[in-house]
Parts: structure tokens; sequence; C-alpha cells
């Protein structure tokens, strides 16, 4: 295996008698290096968008989520609650009531979910940090305040600042409807808006959150609620997670649904998944169409080195060896490409994640391209872009051998 390898490196950094072979070789090394580097910086941004949407996300959502298996409401066990809270993984344990609800504010109409929360939610709540104008409170004195998406609220022309407070109506659950007098089934409550959040489009158009006292008045409830929100503590494994989501749904029985923060919206982060995965794949095809390059320069190369082939086989090299040869110099071009592209690529991740001077176009919440790095993905790389150029460096062998090798 050594003569292969020192032929091969030797034929790799000498300069070949014709000019074109040494340029496309170039230009093979450059493409390799610039397709490798692509996919090193562009599955890092993808990673980057990803955990800004779910840190996003964990902000309005929980870690753990208990809801009826059946039905809107129900009361919480509080055995199971309350062996929840020795665990020493939670951080908090928040109760909801959740419901669509008609809305009116100044002449204009729509629906909205209200979310109805405790005082655990309103002490500890990440949604705090999410604030675009007002202030997160849901009371002032002994009046219910509420806290509502910057989407919904420009389109219903809320604002903080003014002193008309939204109605919300919803369908009595006990009282009989009247023919001749219809509103009298529907009952309402006011409350005046502190606060205007924006996390992403489907909650800034539609949530409002209010006092829970709000919500059980509206929708003629007890001590009733529609879920749980349980938060971890802060660096908590995702294996800790689990295990909590096992124990307490075998503690709630079958009665009771006991999501993670991937089942509460699995749809979304199995499209992610998938998305990386094409991603990955389209740069990968682009890859193999650069890889092409290679088999030219080395077509060229075993042409060109006709007479050392014969000089090897009268000094009894076999034809194994000789393909070797030729194999290892064409993988070792795309080797020295995957080289260089890791490193520039991994070296732009890198200086974007410390200095982002790549900017962010328009208004958003970051002001630079968020990228991540992760070994995984490197490893896939390497082993995509090495595989590609092994397989590539194949062909020209086989198609001389029965010329010239």
């Amino acid at each position: 295996m050594r003569l292969p390898l020192l032929f091969a490196g030797r034929y790799l950094f000498a300069r070949k008698s014709h000019n074109v072979i040494n340029i496309i070789s170039g230009i093979s090394v450059a493409g390799m290096a610039t397709g490798t580097a692509a996919l090193i910086i562009t599955l890092s941004v993808f990673n980057g968008f990803n955990r800004l949407v779910k840190e996003t996300l964990s902000d309005i959502e929980p870690d753990i989520l208990v809801s009826p298996a059946t039905g809107k409401a129900f009361l919480p066990d509080s055995a199971a609650m309350a062996w929840l809270g020795t665990q020493p993984q939670v951080e908090s344990i928040c109760n909801v009531l959740e419901e669509s609800v008609f809305l009116a504010y100044e002449g204009r109409q729509g629906l909205a979910r209200a979310k109805g929360v405790d005082s655990t939610y309103e002490r500890t709540s990440p949604l705090r940090g999410h604030i675009r104008e007002g202030q997160f409170s849901l009371h002032r004195g002994d009046l219910p305040q509420a806290v509502v998406g910057n989407a919904l609220a420009l389109s219903m022309g809320i604002h903080p600042r003014f002193v008309a407070p939204m109605e919300l109506y919803y369908p009595t659950r006990t009282g009989k409807i009247s023919l001749s007098d219809p509103m009298h089934a529907v009952r309402s409550c006011k409350v005046s808006p502190s606060g205007l959040f924006t996390i992403n489009v489907n909650y800034d158009g539609e949530l409002i959150v209010v006092p829970m006292e709000v919500m059980r008045d509206l929708l003629e409830y007890g001590q009733e609620v529609s879920g749980i929100e349980i938060r971890t503590a802060a660096g908590t494994p995702e294996k800790e997670t689990a295990r909590l989501v096992r124990d307490l749904s075998a503690r709630l029985g079958d009665g009771f649904g006991v999501k993670d923060r991937f089942h509460q919206n699995e749809a979304l982060y199995k499209m992610m998944r998938y998305e990386k995965l094409a991603i990955y794949l389209i740069l990968i095809f682009i890859i193999i169409v650069i890889a092409f390059n290679i088999f030219s320069s080395l077509s060229m190369l075993i042409i060109e080195k006709e007479g050392d082939i014969r000089t090897l086989r009268s000094l009894g090299a076999t034809d194994r060896l000789v393909r070797r040869i030729f194999v290892l110099e064409g993988w070792f071009i795309s080797l020295l490409g995957l080289a260089i592209g890791l490193v520039a690529g991994i070296g732009f991740v890198l200086l974007q994640q410390r200095f982002g001077f790549i900017k962010m176009p328009g208004n958003y919440l970051i002001s630079a391209y968020p990228v991540v790095l992760k070994a995984t993905d490197v490893l896939w790389t390497v082993l995509g872009v090495a595989g590609i150029g092994y397989l590539i460096a194949l062909l020209p062998s086989f198609r001389h051998k029965t010329q010239t090798i």
C-alpha cells in the first residue's frame, strides 16, 4: 500500500507536461473546496435558524404539556402534581385554560385564542422578554389586564396606551339559548391591554394572555384547566425530560396526554429535519457535478503517464497496483479540496459566530445571520465529499483498463 501512496503523492504535486492537466486539477481542487465550504456554511446557517425558532417557541411553549386525552378541561391530579413538584429538574408548574373567543374592540371584531394563566405563569413566563409595546402585566390592582399578539393588535387597532377595554365573548355552557334574545346566552368580560408581544406569525396573529380568573368566569369553570405547562431547569438533558414525561404519563394514566416540546409541534420539527436533509442532498448533488472535473483530469493524467505505466509493468507491477495509484491520485485531489473547504467553511462559521459581519436585511429580532456549527454536520460532510471523490476516482482507471492500465 505504501508504493501506490508514494506514486499518487508524487503525481499530485508534480508539474505535468501538459499545463491543461494542472489547470483542470486546480479547478477540481477549487471546486471541491468551494462545495465543501458551501455545505458547511449552509448547514450551519440552517442550524442557526432552527435554534432561533426553537428558542423563540420555548418562550411560549413549555418543555412538557399535560392535556386531557378527551374533552377540553380537567381537574389536575393532586398526587401526580405533588410528585412532580418534588423533582429537581422541574422549575415551574403553571395551570392554563385556553379557548377560542370572540373579540370586540372599538367597533372592530374578530376571533382570538384567549389563554388564561395563573400567578406562577405571570411571575415566571419568558414571554416577558418579547414585549414590544407596554409591559407584561396581567393585573393593575384589582383590574384584569391582557397582553396581546402584535399582529392581532394591529388588525384590531389595539394599543396599551388606549383606555378602551377589550371585550371577550363566549357562549354560555350552562344557560339556555333564547331565540328572542340570543345575547343572553353569551357571556362576556372586559380586560384592558397592557402590552403587545411578538413571537412568530402564528402566535402574534391570534393569542391573548389573560388572568386565569377571567377565563374561568367567562367559560363558567371552577378549578378546571385545559392544560398544565411544566418548565424544566436550564441545562436539563433531553433524556431527563423524556424520563419525566414517561413517569408522569404512567402516574396520570390513559386519560391524559403528556407531550414534550417535540410532540407539541411534531409537524414543525419533522419539517425542519426534512428541510435540512433536502439541503444536504441538493448540495451533495452539486458536489457530484463538480467532482466530474476529477474524472477529466485523471483521464488525461493516465494518458500522459503511459510511459510510466509501461515501466512499472516491466518492473513487475500488477494491473491492480497501477490502478490503485491512479485511484489514490484522483482521491487525493478530492481530499485536498475537502481539507481546504473544511478550513474555509469552519473558519467562516466561527468568524460569523464571533463577529456577525454578515447582517440580516430588514428589521428582525437578530442583527446578523445566526450560525451553529455541529460536529455531526462536519462528519457527514467529510463522509459525503470523501465518498464521492473516491467513487469518481474509480471511473477513469476502469475506463482505461483495457487500454493502458
